[in-house]
C-alpha cells in the first residue's frame, strides 16, 4: 500500500497529514528517507519521527466536547494538546481542526481513512451556533449564505443559516476552510465572539458535558461514511 495510507492506518495522522511528514523527511522506510510514491508492507520497516509503526488492528472512534484553550493537535510537545487532555490509551489523532478559541464536538480516531472522508467530504454537514459583536440583518445573512465570500481565492459553498438573535445564528456548512466561519463573519466585518460546533453529520453533542468524550457506535460511523 501507499506510505501514507500505512502511516494512516497505523494511527499516526490522516493521510494528507502524512504526506506533510513525509516531504520534510520526518518518514523512513529500512533506514532511507521515504518518498511520496513508495509502496510498503507490514514486512517493512518504517519509522515516523523516531519511532517504528505498525497498522492498527481495531479502530477507535471518539466523540469529544473540546473547550475553549485545548488546541486539536497530536503534537505531545504543544502545551494544552487535546491528546494529552483527553488521555485515550490508545494513540489517536483528531479529525480535522476546531481552533483554539471556538468549542463544541469533534472527532478523534485511529482510522486515516475515516479521518480523510470526513475532512474532504462536501457531504457531511457541520452544524455551529455563531455569537458575533454587532446586530445582523437579513442583507447579512443572505450574505454569508449565498455563497459569494471568497476564501483563499476560491467561493465558499452556499451555507445554512437560522438567525437565533440579533447577535447570534446557527450554520450548516459541508466544507472546512481553515477557521471558515470567522472569515466569513470578518468579510462582514464581524468579530466572532463565541463559536460553538454542534454537529458533525449524524453526530451532535446531545448533553455529552464539556470536557468530556464517549465511544462512538460503529453502526453511526458506518452511518457517515455512506452519507450521500
Amino acid at each position: 500500500m501507499n506510505i501514507n495510507k500505512y502511516i494512516a492506518q497505523a494511527g499516526i495522522c490522516s493521510r494528507r497529514k502524512a504526506d506533510e511528514l513525509i516531504k520534510l523527511g520526518k518518514v523512513t522506510i529500512n533506514g532511507l528517507k521515504a518518498k511520496p510514491i513508495d509502496k510498503v508492507s507490514e514486512e517493512d520497516c518504517v519509522f515516523v519521527n523516531g519511532r517504528e509503526i505498525k497498522p492498527v488492528s481495531e479502530k477507535v472512534y471518539l466523540a469529544f466536547n473540546k473547550p475553549v484553550g485545548v488546541i486539536c493537535t497530536n503534537d505531545r510537545n504543544s502545551p494544552n494538546n487535546i491528546i494529552d487532555y483527553i488521555k485515550y490509551p490508545t494513540r489517536i489523532f483528531p479529525v480535522g481542526r476546531l481552533d483554539v478559541n471556538s468549542e463544541g464536538l469533534i472527532l478523534l480516531t485511529n482510522d486515516g481513512d475515516f479521518a480523510q472522508f470526513i475532512t474532504k467530504s462536501k457531504q457531511v454537514e457541520k452544524e455551529y451556533e455563531v455569537y458575533v459583536d454587532k446586530n445582523i440583518d437579513e442583507a447579512v445573512i443572505s450574505g454569508l449564505s449565498n455563497g459569494s465570500i471568497v476564501i483563499d481565492g476560491y467561493p465558499v459553498l452556499p451555507a445554512k443559516i437560522t438567525q437565533l438573535s440579533p447577535r447570534s445564528f446557527k450554520i450548516v456548512i459541508n466544507e472546512g476552510k481553515n477557521r471558515q466561519i470567522r472569515r466569513m463573519c470578518e468579510a462582514y466585518r464581524l468579530n466572532v465572539t463565541r463559536l460553538v460546533r454542534l454537529r458533525i453529520g449524524d453526530l451532535n453533542l446531545r448533553e455529552l458535558e464539556k470536557g468530556k468524550f464517549i465511544e462512538i457506535d460503529p453502526h453511526q460511523v458506518t452511518k457517515l461514511l455512506t452519507t450521500k
